[in-house]
């Protein structure tokens, strides 16, 4: 009897995407993480070193969130680790771009166990290069070598298996190596030597901790630059907080945490990759500042030659003075924001960066003493931005921006075969039928599918329906000249009965 015959369940093959690898916690076996980390860390070791190879004992560096399952996750990865001869060396409980600056700085591999922003019942884990994170023409080949991996474990013999029949090991791993503070101080370093000289001395911060993992790092920068700090809503119960859906009810309890006057409320998202900003006027109201708009205020901050944005991003950045310094528009994701800021720094470009519409910001470049860290940060933007403010209320920045408002909003469970199948019959002539009069569109006049399919109608509009990366999502961006507006388009689109449940009735019927 093989171990797959003897197993009593039927296992689920977790999804490779952008970030990583995720799925329902019901389905995250010790057996299914450790073949995925197994076949990746074989993966890695068989390429150079330039390429972001690796070699059999070196430190490879780990880490993982605050959701409740991530410890059992992170004990699987750890045997994969140990079982393909690497050195698994625990770095704690602290955010994604921590751990990823951290190991390549020394130009290892590394992995943090998280599922992100996606809710309480998924999680996952994300795998670095010694190089950086894993890109587009690195998927093929690791499925290829996980295919391989489960084959070679699935037909042991049952009672060599080193699994059980729930795919659980049949003697637990040892627990996880005593974590090192190394990396979460390098990540502070990093902030307090690049801000050196300067202060926000006077200026009140409340920063909104929930679940996040960098919750108490974010605080005790903030105070380490002179800031006044007051730490709320601090959760032991994990908070799927998508910076970039932030629903109502969410901007409700935020708001009810600012009992006096503040320069800004920041956060960030469950595995601290993502910021959350919002600004506070003199009523004590706050104002949610959108990823894509906080990343122009960063690269103006920063003095950037070269922006790389993908094409779900608000249209202000053609508007304003950052136009002259955007690149082609790429698909979303970060590998795709990566490969376009490599592009722009082999022409000769000094200081490149770019973003995602959800605040996760990338520096491809050395800015003096700021090493290119060219994955999600979330620290690096709320810094930028708090220091941009001077004395002036932090709304004043991005009211000098062009008056473009965006807002993004989502169905979850929502199946991928009909996402794609919606894609497909976004046509002019069914795209009028269903973004029409009735709910405020005019003409359309014209249709961009470098990711999904972006309408753009002609009193300037748009409306942009892509499927998640990574999750069962149908996701509805918008862009209009009024915040009021940008919120009705997403509101049509996933209300009830609006018209992405009209589309999928369409394609279904």
């Amino acid at each position: 009897m093989t171990l797959l015959s003897s197993l009593t369940y039927a296992p689920v093959v977790l999804k490779f995407g952008t970030s990583g690898r995720r799925g329902e916690i019901i389905h995250l076996t010790p057996l299914e993480i450790y073949l995925n980390v197994r076949a990746e860390i074989e993966y890695l070791l068989a390429l150079p070193v330039q390429e972001g190879g690796i070699a059999k004992g070196d430190d490879f560096y780990f880490a993982l969130d605050l959701r409740p399952s991530s410890p059992t996750l992170a004990l699987a990865a750890v045997q994969a680790l140990r079982d393909t001869g690497m050195n698994p060396v625990h770095c704690g409980a602290i955010p994604t771009p921590a751990l990823t600056y951290f190991a390549l700085q020394r130009q290892k591999g590394s992995l943090m166990v998280t599922g992100s922003h996606i809710p309480f019942n998924r999680n996952g884990y994300k795998l670095n290069t010694s190089q950086g994170e894993l890109l587009k023409h690195h998927e093929g080949p690791i499925n290829a070598q996980v295919a391989k991996v489960r084959e070679e474990l699935y037909s042991q013999p049952a009672a060599e298996s080193k699994f059980n029949t729930q795919g659980h090991f049949k003697t637990e791993p040892a627990s996880l190596p005593e974590p090192t503070a190394d990396a979460a101080n390098a990540y502070l370093d990093r902030y307090i030597a690049f801000f050196a000289g300067k202060s926000l001395n006077g200026r009140k911060v409340l920063v909104y901790q929930h679940s996040a993992v960098g919750r108490d790092l974010l605080v005790d920068l903030l105070i380490k630059l002179g800031a006044q700090v007051t730490p709320a809503g601090r959760s032991d119960v994990f908070v799927p907080i998508d910076t970039e859906n932030i629903e109502a009810a969410q901007l409700e309890a935020i708001q009810a945490l600012v009992t006096e006057p503040y320069l800004a409320v920041a956060s960030i998202d469950g595995d601290s990759d993502r910021p959350l900003l919002l600004g506070v006027d003199e009523n004590q109201q706050v104002r949610f500042f959108g990823g894509d708009l906080l990343g122009m205020i960063v690269a103006q901050y920063l003095q950037a030659d070269a922006v790389v944005v993908p094409i779900s991003c608000n249209d202000a950045i053609d508007r304003g003075p950052l136009a002259q310094v955007t690149e082609p528009k790429t698909k979303i994701g970060s590998p795709f924001v990566i490969a376009g800021m490599d592009a722009a720094r082999s022409r000769g470009k000094k200081v490149v960066c770019g973003w995602e519409a959800n605040g996760g910001f990338l520096l491809g470049s050395d800015i003096g003493n700021l090493k290119a860290l060219a994955t999600r940060d979330a620290f690096l933007p709320l810094l930028c931005a708090l220091f941009a403010a001077g004395n002036e209320p932090l709304a004043a920045q991005f009211d000098r921006l062009p008056a473009r408002y965006s807002k993004a909003a989502l169905l979850k469970e929502f199946p991928r075969p009909t996402s794609m199948k919606i894609l497909e019959v976004l046509h002019p002539g069914t795209i009028e039928r269903f973004f029409n009069a009735s709910h405020g569109f005019t003409a359309l006049s014209k249709i961009d599918t470098t990711d999904g399919v972006r309408m753009i109608f002609s009193n300037g509009d748009v409306a942009h329906i892509r499927p998640s990366g990574n999750a069962d999502e149908l996701r509805i961006y918008a862009v209009a000249d009024t915040q009021t507006r940008a919120d009705a388009i997403t509101e049509a689109g996933v209300a009830p009965d609006g018209i992405l449940r009209q589309l999928e009735k369409y394609v279904t019927q």
